[in-house]
C-alpha cells in the first residue's frame, strides 16, 4: 500500500495571515514542518494540497522551488481539495497532516500509522482522544473510505473539516484511537494559530537548530522542564477552536 502524507496549507489563515511562509531559523515556516514529515520512515510521498487561489501563488512557488509537490484545488471545498491531493499522488492511505504544526514529530507520525496499520481500521488518529500536545496532530484514513464521502450528503462543516464526516460516521467507519503511553500532555499547546505561538516555537527552534536539527518529542519536553516558564497551555488557545459549537460525533460510537 502506499502512504501518502497530505499537508493542508493555505496564506489565508484567519488569525495569523502567511503564517506557512513566516520565518522560522531562517527558512518559511512551511519547509521546517515539510523536513520533519520527510523523516517519518512510515511514510511513501509527501503532498502539499493548497488552493487555485491567487493568495497562494507566493506559497505555491516556494513549494515548487523546494522541491515539493504541490496540488492545487478549491479554497472553499477543503475535503475535494484533498482527495484531489490524495489521487494525484495515487494514495491507498492518507495521512493529514495541517501546516500549523513545525513542532511535528515524525517519531509520533509513525506510530500512529503502525497503530492503523495494525488494527484494520479505515481511520486512526491521536485526536479523537486527545493525550498528546496539540501541534503533534496526526490522522490516518483508508483513501477508499475518504473518497465515499464525496457521494454522501455532507454539511460545509464536513467540507471545511475533511475527516469531519468520517468520525462522525462510527457506525460506518471503524475508528481507532491512539494515544501517548507515557502521560497526558494534551493540555500543552505547540501548534501555531498566533502571533505568541510562533514566538515559542521560534524558541523551540533557536534552542536546538544548531546542535541537534533533528529535535524530537521528547527533547522539547525536556527543554521544557528546564524552563516551564516558557511553556505554553490550553490556557493560551483552545486546541481545535474551529470545531467548538460544532457536533462532532467523534466518541458516539465504537472506537477499536
Amino acid at each position: 500500500m502506499r502512504t501518502v502524507a497530505v499537508v493542508q496549507a493555505r496564506m489565508t489563515s484567519t488569525r495569523l495571515p502567511g503564517k506557512v511562509l513566516a520565518p522560522l531559523a531562517g527558512e518559511p515556516m512551511i519547509l521546517r514542518q515539510l523536513e520533519r514529515l520527510s523523516r517519518a520512515e512510515r511514510i511513501d510521498a509527501i503532498v502539499v494540497a493548497t488552493s487555485t487561489d491567487p493568495t497562494d501563488d507566493a506559497l505555491t512557488e516556494v513549494l515548487r522551488v523546494a522541491g515539493y509537490r504541490v496540488h492545487r484545488g478549491s479554497l472553499d471545498d477543503v475535503l475535494a481539495r484533498f482527495i484531489g491531493a490524495a489521487e494525484a499522488a495515487h494514495a491507498d492511505v492518507v495521512v493529514r497532516i495541517t501546516a500549523d504544526c513545525p513542532l511535528l514529530s515524525p517519531a509520533v507520525v509513525d506510530r500512529v500509522i503502525e497503530q492503523f496499520e495494525e488494527s484494520g481500521a479505515h481511520y486512526a488518529s491521536n485526536t479523537l482522544d486527545p493525550t498528546y500536545p496539540d501541534g503533534l496532530d496526526v490522522e490516518v484514513i483508508r483513501a477508499t473510505a475518504l473518497k465515499t464521502l464525496l457521494d454522501a450528503d455532507l454539511d460545509t462543516d464536513e467540507r471545511e473539516h475533511v475527516t469531519l464526516g468520517i468520525y462522525r460516521r462510527p457506525n460506518t467507519f471503524q475508528l481507532h484511537s491512539v494515544t501517548d503511553p507515557d502521560a497526558d500532555r494534551s493540555n500543552l499547546r505547540w501548534t501555531v494559530d498566533t502571533a505568541e505561538d510562533l514566538e515559542f516555537v521560534t524558541w523551540v527552534y533557536e534552542s536546538f537548530i544548531d546542535a541537534d536539527p533533528q529535535f524530537e518529542y521528547e527533547n522539547i519536553l525536556r527543554l521544557l522542564a528546564e524552563h516551564p516558564e516558557r511553556s505554553r497551555s490550553q490556557a493560551d488557545g483552545i486546541r481545535n477552536a474551529a470545531l467548538i459549537g460544532k457536533d462532532t460525533g467523534a466518541m458516539k460510537g465504537p472506537v477499536a
